[in-house]
């Protein structure tokens, strides 16, 4: 039986179907000759990581197939500062925070003109700049960078993650005021935390404004950083490892300081990817790093984001071609990854990502395929959306995900048994002898 499950999650695979492509879905209408055929040699089917129809971001969704609890999901801002090597105390606040075009309209409300702003590097390092650390009230804020003009902003000394986004994530919008969420409504810490927040980012906007950077931009007819707006804030809290729960040493391979953050949170090892600018290669590249790995690690997890990034574009062409690629990239692995009977192969998304619409994400479930020794073969020789619907899997939610994986490595754990004094979900548990004699 396999011994290692070799994950390659596919971001943001799953679409709606576009009129275009004869109303058919991205990855319907793409050639995929190699994920075709591994539907053909394993059990396929749907999964969504929380409830049909509901939208997921990527970090909820990975959690989920990581087998973490929605209780115990620290936020965004939480595993993005953990990925860009910052060392939050489980007190501390964190939120995403990035620069944006914002500007006043008639009755001064604030309203985002283009949440995406273009930069230098040199420019992004003068507006981190701009803003040092700022305290009012015994909150204290510093604003982190992590990548061009996205940061983390961690707040400290008594402040709570319970509070409103300032980003509307759609440009035209006005930026919501910063408020305690309706739950925290009457908690001294999110109302001070919200107070402080209004006074940061007012006065962050004055400063940016006045950049001479950013006036020069104006001069130009350029599209100025003005603004900061913030999102998805989050704190640590205690959580079982990978290792801890489900007895998996676990690594992860992809880009992306969120990742980073989530392998260090969940208890795997990082290991980061490039991008080329060509995702078939690069998945290849990753895949054959993950199986140089495979005899040190029980669960690896290889990840590319361009399907999602193709999608973003709002162009289901481009998702085509996108996936296209990534399916000769896979072809350049398959035979090997077949061949190796310790690998139990898994491919799916964490959520779908729609090429049309208004949506940042949508709430349909994403195509699901698992190929090894023992797994089940059904009659489902298509890899999409529609095709796999009638495979042997069903449609999988949550953490069975990963009860399957467990399922198929003989890790799992019989309903029952207590081998430990641990809540663990694998099975055979880590546990003290039985001792004849202790004194012996």
């Amino acid at each position: 039986m396999p011994d290692t499950c070799l994950l390659i999650l596919l971001d943001g695979l799953g679409d709606r179907s576009h009129a275009g492509l004869g109303h058919r879905t991205p990855l319907q209408a793409a050639a995929t000759p190699c994920l075709d055929r591994l539907a053909e040699l394993g059990a396929t089917g749907l999964y969504h990581a929380s409830f049909l129809g509901q939208p997921l971001p990527s970090e909820n969704a990975h959690f989920a197939l990581f087998g973490g609890l929605p209780d115990e999901f620290p936020g965004r801002g939480a595993l993005e500062g953990l990925g860009a090597g910052l060392d939050l105390d489980p007190k501390d606040v964190a939120l995403l925070a990035h620069f944006a075009h914002i500007s006043p309209d008639g009755d001064n409300r604030l309203t985002l003109l283009h949440d995406k702003v273009a930069a230098t590097p040199d420019e992004a390092d003068t507006l981190f700049a701009a803003l040092p650390p700022f305290s009012r009230d015994g909150v204290t804020a510093t604003l982190h960078p992590v990548g061009g003009l996205f940061g983390v902003l961690v707040l400290r000394g008594g402040a709570s993650p319970f509070v409103t986004d300032t980003n509307p994530m759609v440009d035209g919008r006005l930026l919501p005021r910063p408020l305690p969420l309706r739950a925290h409504a009457d908690d001294p810490a999110a109302r001070r935390t919200a107070a402080f927040l209004t006074d940061y980012l007012v006065r962050a906007h004055r400063i940016l404004a006045d950049l001479p950077g950013n006036r020069k931009r104006e001069r130009a007819g350029l599209i100025p950083a003005n603004g900061l707006v913030t999102q998805r804030a989050g704190r640590l809290k205690p959580c079982p490892t990978l290792r801890e729960r489900y007895g998996l040493r676990g690594l992860s391979i992809a880009t992306g300081a969120m990742y980073a953050g989530l392998a260090r949170f969940t208890g795997m090892e990082f290991l980061q990817a490039r991008d080329t600018g060509d995702p078939g290669a690069d998945l290849a590249e990753r895949i054959r790093l993950a199986l140089d790995r495979a005899n040190d690690f029980d669960f690896i997890h290889v990840h590319t984001k361009t399907p999602d990034q193709a999608a973003h574009t709002k162009d289901p062409e481009a998702k085509v071609r996108a996936i296209e690629s990534l399916d000769r990239g896979l072809a350049r692995m398959a035979d090997e990854i077949l061949a190796d009977t310790r690998l139990l192969l898994a491919v799916t998304a964490d959520h779908s990502t729609p090429s049309c619409g208004a949506l940042v994400h949508s709430g349909e479930p994403v195509p699901l395929l698992f190929a090894g020794e023992g797994v089940r073969r059904d009659k489902v020789a298509v890899f999409d959306e529609i095709a796999v619907a009638g495979g042997a899997l069903g449609c999988m939610r949550g953490r069975e995900f990963l009860f399957t994986v467990l399922n198929y490595l003989d890790r799992a754990r019989l309903a029952g048994i207590h081998d430990t004094p641990d809540p663990v979900e694998y099975w055979p548990g880590d546990h003290p002898p039985f001792i004849l004699d202790p004194q012996e």
